[in-house]
């Protein structure tokens, strides 16, 4: 079984990147920040709502750049990062308000049993939405450059032994066992998050 989402570019990029930003905070610690600015995107083109407040029509670099940092004072950088999930639903939050957003956020925190984790991840993939994700810590140097760093996951293919996820991150996507990802050896290990439109 497999949920793959549609996406979008900027110029060749697949999504935006963390790497444009001027703003050295925003370069180093803005990993959060972006990710809220990619959800907005993704729900203005497939939702219809008014969340980006540039031409959705016409996404470029530049304006992207300035979204983030409107971005910025709701999930502004800090020096431990925004490491919990409800600093993320809480700021992102507040942008949603402050945009007239009736949408909901959730956090499934990383001390979820996998099966259930896995099983409101797939959920939300199926309704079309895709998911903030926070891996902090991994023991597993593979997952290295997802080290306390926050990307988006847009698509699921299950087998009969494990399940991908498409991670999107840096203007680019890979396929993660989720089995790994979850499991970071660590007891503190950030999770995901849930958008109810």
């Amino acid at each position: 079984m497999k949920t793959e989402l549609p996406y979008f570019r900027i110029g060749s990029s697949y999504g935006g990147n963390q790497d444009w930003f001027y703003d050295a905070w925003m370069k180093l610690g803005g990993c959060a920040a972006e990710t809220a600015c990619e959800c907005c995107i993704y729900l203005d083109l497939y939702f219809s709502t008014s969340l980006y407040p540039f031409d959705i029509n016409n996404l470029n670099k530049k304006d992207y750049i300035a979204f983030a940092m409107k971005m910025k004072p709701y999930l502004h950088p800090r020096f431990s990062g925004i490491d919990r999930l409800d600093i993320y639903t809480e700021g992102f939050g507040k942008y949603l308000e402050n945009n007239n957003s009736s949408i909901r956020l959730a956090g499934v925190e990383g001390s979820t049993d996998y099966e259930t984790a896995k099983e409101i991840l797939k959920a939300q993939l199926d309704r079309g939405i895709v998911v903030p994700y926070l891996n902090l810590n991994h023991k597993d140097r593979r997952f290295r450059e997802y080290d306390w760093h926050w990307f988006i996951i847009n698509g699921y293919e299950e087998f009969e032994d494990s399940l991908m996820v498409k991670a999107v991150t840096y203007s680019s996507w890979e396929w993660l066992d989720f089995y790994e990802l979850w499991h970071s050896g660590y007891k503190k290990k950030g999770g995901f998050i849930i958008i109810n439109p």
